[in-house]
């Protein structure tokens, strides 16, 4: 039986640790901010109830002349996450933006029940701090729909394992919602209840 592959793309504007946040997850290290040159995917093998899936996860450059890019890396995601920089407001302003163009480009049908999960990083610098988890609670409430939100830290390592661990559940959910009777090699995913928030319109 195929093994089942979870695509998972990561966007948002550059400089906000897009980058650091994969090669923590992936890498368990952290990898100061250098910018990333078009795009570029790692694939993480994941053990749930002795059964493995592995995620598939593309990290793109947020700067605006590899924006043509995205269309062909978008293609066939089964999630993407959202991150900004909790010391930079206009990083949470873009990613309606950055949001809106991904529902585009990859024509997705029903946005509302897409998964979606919003990270604040670099909370390591929380003496910086201009984006507070309230004006990022009324953004989840804007953009609508089921969205789950963590602070994070790439550098030291805060909420990163439980960020993606809610994105395995919430992808497992959308591959097999449409299942009348699992198969016997099923995976099945233990519930989580996650540390950040999440907001349902």
């Amino acid at each position: 039986m195929a093994r089942k592959v979870i695509k998972v793309v990561i966007i948002g504007e550059k400089s906000v640790g897009k980058t650091s946040i994969l090669k923590r997850y992936v890498d368990q290290r952290f990898v100061p901010l250098k910018p990333t040159i078009g795009v570029d995917f790692v694939n993480k093998d994941v053990v749930v109830n002795d059964k493995v899936v592995t995620l598939q996860l593309w990290d793109t450059s947020g700067q605006e002349r590899f924006r043509s890019l995205e269309i062909s890396y978008y293609r066939g995601a089964d999630c993407c996450i959202l991150v900004y920089d909790i010391t930079n407001e206009k990083t949470l302003e873009e990613l309606k933006l950055w949001r809106e163009d991904f529902i585009d480009k990859t024509g997705v049908q029903d946005p509302e029940h897409f998964p979606f999960i919003v990270l604040g990083n670099k909370v390591d610098q929380i003496e910086n701090r201009k984006v507070s988890e309230k004006m990022a609670q009324n953004f989840i409430q804007e953009i609508g729909g089921n969205v789950h939100y963590y602070d994070t830290s790439a550098k030291d390592n805060i909420n990163i394992e439980e960020a993606f661990q809610t994105i395995s559940n919430e992808c497992y959910i959308k591959m097999t919602q449409n299942t009348d009777s699992p198969p016997d090699d099923l995976i099945v995913l233990e519930p989580h209840k996650p540390k950040g928030f999440c907001c349902s319109n």
